[in-house]
């Protein structure tokens, strides 16, 4: 997905000031090492490197960060955001040997990271393929670097869930005990909306078979979300609403279950472990 499409998604997220504020954080007063030890004239080249086999994402971010640290470092993409293997060389840098390590660092941070949820995306919705079920994050983001992280999942295959509170309504078990009950929660959310003139899905979540015909009995709502449910309890829960809403299927669901799960007719699994549990890729930038 390019940066264009970043800031289309309404993310709320500034790569320009998120690069920024990164290499101020971790530059401070200066970067003593490379400052002691390398020659400011001196120039060198790097090469980024990948280290397993992964879905490689962040390529574009890369390239900004190295733009934003020396706008002379001169870059070369030569893989872009997607299957890559090991031994790939994904770009190459060449310029200011200092302006490369200060970069360094940051580059292999971010696209680690990335690259670790988009093959992990990946991974689940290859398990899913041959149904009609999307992959989905969720809210269990890194503050302040959601962005990223839900640019990772698309760049993997999946999809986005909301963005953050603002662009849907969905209407968890807390909120119903807080409203009152289903109907409460459900007359509430209509209202809102209708007096706020908003343009707002609203989804909720069903704890249990009784409450799925509770929610199918007021109706209302885009989404019906199915928490925690048994395999069994899905299949039933499916029938029950039987195409009348989107469903939406989270929690327990695993690498050796999502499969099942899709086949069953659920038209998302939404998966928190996408972003708030997954392993970094390795990668190194080398000079040469």
């Amino acid at each position: 997905m390019s940066k264009k499409l970043l800031a289309e998604k309404n993310y709320h997220f500034n790569i320009q000031q998120f690069i920024k504020q990164a290499i101020a954080e971790d530059i401070g007063d200066g970067d003593h090492t490379s400052l002691a030890c390398i020659p400011s004239s001196a120039k060198g080249k790097a090469k980024l490197l990948v280290k397993e086999n992964c879905i490689i994402a962040g390529v574009e971010l890369a390239v900004e960060i190295f733009k934003q640290v020396d706008t002379e470092l001169k870059v070369k993409v030569l893989i872009k955001d997607g299957l890559s293997k090991i031994g790939d060389i994904v770009l190459t840098v060449e310029g200011k040997s200092q302006s490369i390590l200060l970069a360094e660092r940051l580059v292999l941070n971010c696209m680690q990271r990335m690259s670790g949820i988009a093959t992990k995306t990946n991974h689940l919705v290859q398990l899913c393929k041959g149904t009609k079920t999307k992959v989905i994050d969720t809210r269990k983001t890194t503050p302040t670097i959601r962005g990223l992280e839900k640019w990772s999942v698309l760049i993997g295959g999946g999809a986005n869930h909301r963005i953050g509170l603002y662009d849907m309504i969905l209407i968890k078990d807390n909120h119903i005990d807080y409203a009152g009950g289903i109907k409460q929660a459900i007359d509430s959310a209509n209202a809102y909306i209708k007096s706020k003139k908003k343009k707002l899905k609203i989804e909720i979540e069903a704890r249990n078979l009784n409450e799925v015909k509770e929610i199918l009995a007021v109706g209302k709502v885009h989404r019906i979300m199915l928490d925690n449910f048994s395999y069994a309890d899905i299949r039933k829960a499916i029938q029950l609403i039987d195409g009348k809403y989107e469903t939406e299927a989270s929690g327990g669901i695993t690498e050796k279950t999502i499969g099942a799960y899709a086949k069953c007719g659920v038209d998302f699994i939404s998966v928190g472990a996408l972003t708030h549990h997954i392993k970094s890729i390795d990668l190194s930038l080398k000079a040469y």
